[in-house]
C-alpha cells in the first residue's frame, strides 16, 4: 500500500483554521486519508519547513550544514586585470612562447597594480592562501619565492629590447608624433652604480636617486623606457632615445616633442641637424623669450584678434616660432609670484629683527649673508630683490623694475618647431607639445598614485632597469584599463566632446559634458556610483572565487564564484571580461 503525507488545512468557522498532517493510501480502489497529528499549534517557520520535507526537499539547516567553504579568495579585480592583458595579446608581447618565467613576470605586472609591494611582500601575497592567490591558480603557478621573482626580472632585463620592439611595431609607425619626458626617483642604499646624487624632483637631496626617461606615442600609452644614474641631466639622455627610435624601432621619420628643459640648443644643434627626416616640437625658455623681445618690446596688439602668432625670428634660423597668450596663465603667475615675494619678505624681516634685537645680535656680513642666502634659495625669487649687507646690518628692498619687466611676459610661452607649415600647422604644433601632459600623468601613476615604484631597493643595475620596465608594463596595462573603465571613472570618456569646447587650442583645458555630470552627481548615466580607478579595484575584489567540500562521502570539491553586483557587472562588460 503506497502511502503519502502531507499538510492539509482545514477551515473552522469562525476560528483559526485547522492545520492536519495527514496521510493519504488507496484501499479497495478508493482514495482514502487519515489525520496523524494536529500542528495548529507549531509555529509557522517550522510548519513550512515539514512542509519542505514532505515534499522532498531540505531545510536550511540542512543546507548550512550539508558542506564546508574551505577556501575563499578575493577573484574579480584579478580575473579583471589578468583578462585584459590577456585579451591585449601582452603576454604574447612578453615572449611568444609559454614559460615559468613569462608566467612570474605576468603575476608582478598583474601584481604592481593590484598590490603594489616589494619582490618579498609580492611573493608572499601570491601564497595560495594569500590576497592574490586567485591569480597563482588562474597562471597555473606553484610556490612562488622572492628568488624566483629575482630570475625572472633577470630574464625580463634580457628579454626587454625586443619587447620594447614589439610595443613600438603596435603604437608607433613612420611619421609618428613620439614624446619624450623623463623623471628621477630616490633610491634606498649606496651600493648601486645607477644611484648618483642629482637633482631631486621627490625632494630628497640627501637621497641617491636614479633618472628613467619615457616614450611614449602620440596618445600618451608607454612604449619604451630607459634608466640612467642619477646625476644624468635630462638633455643627455636625448641621445640614445633618438637612437632607440631611429635604429632599434626602425623609424625613419618621426617628430620628438621634449619639453624645453629637455631639447636644449646644445642638443638640436648636436642630435637633430644631421638626422633627416627628424623633426622636434618644443618651446622657448623664459631667458630666451626675453631675449626674443627684448630689442623691441612684444606687441600685444597681436592677440587682439587670436591667441597665439606664429613669428620668425634670425636667431633662430630654419625654426617656427608660435607665440601664445593665454590670460588665465598671466593671472596665475602674477598671484604665484606675489606670494613668493611676501613669504620671502616675511623671511628676511626676521633676519633684519636679528640684525637688531639687543641680545645674541646676528653680525658678519659672511654669517648674514649665509642666512638671505638659504631663503632666496627658497622661495627662488632672489632676483627680484636688492640687498644690502654690512658687519652689523642688512636691508633689502623689491627691485620693481625687474619685476615689472618679468611681468610683461606673464601669460606668454612660445613653442618652437622644425616641422613646415604645410605638414603641421601652427594650432596642432600647440596641441602636440601640450600632449607632454600625458607624460606627467604618467609619471604621477608610476611613483605615487598607482604603481609604487619608488623606493628602488635593488643594488644590482640590471635589477634596477628590469624594475623600471616592469613598472612601465604595468602601466600600459593600466593605461588600457583606465581607456575601458572610462564611463565609470572620473575619467573624461569623452574627449573629442571636450576638445569641441574649448575656444582655442591656448585656452585651459575644459571637461565634457558627461564628465561634468559624473563630477556633479557622482553617478554614471545609468546611475551607477562613479569610482576612481583604485576603488573601482577594491569594488571588484569583492567578487570572490570559494571552494566547496561537500559533507557526502567521496565527493570532490568543487568552486563557484559569487555572483557579480550590477557596478561589476558593467565594469566586467566594459573590459570585455568573462568570469
Amino acid at each position: 500500500m503506497l502511502v503519502a503525507m502531507h499538510i492539509e488545512v482545514v477551515p473552522n468557522r469562525g476560528s483559526k483554521p485547522c492545520i492536519l498532517l495527514r496521510e493519504s493510501f488507496r484501499q479497495g480502489g478508493k482514495v482514502r486519508k487519515r489525520t496523524l497529528a494536529n500542528l495548529s499549534k507549531l509555529p509557522p517557520a517550522a510548519i513550512d519547513g515539514l512542509r519542505v520535507l514532505l515534499r522532498g526537499g531540505t531545510t536550511r539547516d540542512d543546507l548550512e550544514h550539508s558542506f564546508d567553504i574551505v577556501r575563499s579568495q578575493p577573484f574579480g579585480h584579478v580575473a579583471a586585470v589578468l583578462g585584459v592583458l590577456r585579451r591585449l595579446g601582452l603576454d604574447r608581447e612578453l615572449a611568444t612562447e609559454r614559460s615559468r618565467e613569462r608566467d612570474l613576470i605576468v603575476a608582478m605586472i598583474v601584481a604592481r597594480i593590484l598590490e603594489p609591494a616589494s619582490k618579498l611582500a609580492t611573493a608572499r601575497g601570491l601564497g595560495e592562501d594569500a590576497p592574490l592567490g586567485a591569480l597563482v591558480d588562474e597562471l597555473g603557478l606553484a610556490a612562488v619565492d622572492e628568488e624566483q621573482l629575482y630570475s625572472a626580472m633577470d630574464w625580463l632585463f634580457v628579454q626587454q629590447t625586443a619587447i620594447e620592439q614589439r610595443l613600438a611595431r603596435r603604437h608607433l609607425h613612420d611619421g609618428s608624433l613620439v614624446l619624450y619626458d623623463v623623471t628621477s626617483t630616490y633610491f634606498e642604499g649606496q651600493h648601486c652604480p645607477l644611484a648618483q646624487l642629482g637633482h631631486s624632483r621627490d625632494g630628497k637631496k640627501d637621497k641617491p636617486q636614479i633618472v628613467f626617461g619615457l616614450l611614449c606615442s602620440s596618445d600618451g600609452c608607454p612604449v619604451a623606457v630607459e634608466v640612467f644614474a642619477g646625476n644624468t641631466a635630462d638633455p643627455k639622455t636625448l641621445g640614445p632615445q633618438l637612437d632607440k627610435v631611429r635604429q632599434r624601432f626602425g623609424l625613419n621619420r618621426v617628430v620628438m616633442v621634449g619639453d624645453r628643459g629637455m631639447l636644449t640648443a646644445a642638443r638640436l644643434r648636436e642630435d637633430f641637424k644631421s638626422s633627416e627626416g627628424l623633426g622636434w616640437i618644443s618651446a622657448l625658455r623664459t631667458t630666451e623669450i626675453r631675449q626674443l623681445f627684448a630689442p623691441t618690446g612684444f606687441q600685444f596688439s597681436l592677440f587682439d584678434r587670436r591667441d597665439l602668432v606664429e613669428l620668425h625670428s634670425p636667431e633662430f634660423p630654419g625654426e617656427r616660432l608660435i607665440a601664445c597668450y593665454n590670460p588665465l596663465l598671466a593671472a596665475e603667475r602674477s598671484r604665484k609670484r606675489e606670494s613668493l615675494l611676501q613669504a620671502t619678505e616675511k623671511e628676511l624681516d626676521a633676519i633684519v629683527e636679528a640684525t637688531r634685537r639687543p641680545k645674541r645680535r646676528l653680525k658678519g656680513n659672511v654669517r648674514i649673508a649665509l642666512r638671505v642666502g638659504r631663503v632666496l634659495n627658497h622661495y627662488k625669487v632672489g632676483k627680484h630683490f636688492l640687498l644690502e649687507v654690512t658687519d652689523h646690518t642688512f636691508s633689502y628692498r623689491r627691485d620693481q623694475e625687474h619685476i615689472a619687466r618679468e611681468a610683461t611676459l606673464d601669460g606668454i610661452y612660445v613653442v618652437r618647431t622644425n616641422v613646415p607649415a604645410d605638414q603641421l600647422s601652427a594650432e596642432d604644433a600647440v596641441r602636440c607639445y601640450k600632449s607632454l601632459s600625458t607624460v606627467e600623468r604618467a609619471f604621477r601613476s608610476y611613483k605615487t598614485v598607482d604603481l609604487h615604484v619608488r623606493p628602488i631597493f635593488h643594488t644590482l643595475p640590471e635589477r634596477v632597469r628590469a624594475h623600471v620596465f616592469l613598472c612601465m608594463l604595468a602601466y600600459y596595462l593600466e593605461w588600457h584599463l583606465r581607456k575601458q573603465l572610462a564611463p565609470m571613472l572620473f575619467d573624461d570618456d569623452d574627449p573629442q566632446a571636450a576638445q569641441a569646447r574649448r575656444s582655442s587650442v591656448v585656452a585651459p583645458a575644459v571637461p565634457s559634458p558627461s564628465a561634468e555630470r559624473k563630477a556633479t552627481t557622482r553617478r554614471t548615466p545609468d546611475d551607477l556610483p562613479v569610482h576612481s580607478f583604485r576603488t573601482l579595484l577594491n569594488d571588484l575584489a569583492t567578487i570572490a572565487k570559494n571552494r566547496i567540500q561537500p559533507k557526502l562521502s567521496d565527493t570532490a570539491t568543487f568552486e563557484v564564484v559569487t555572483r557579480p553586483t550590477v557596478l561589476q557587472q558593467k565594469a566586467l562588460t566594459l573590459l570585455a571580461v568573462s568570469l
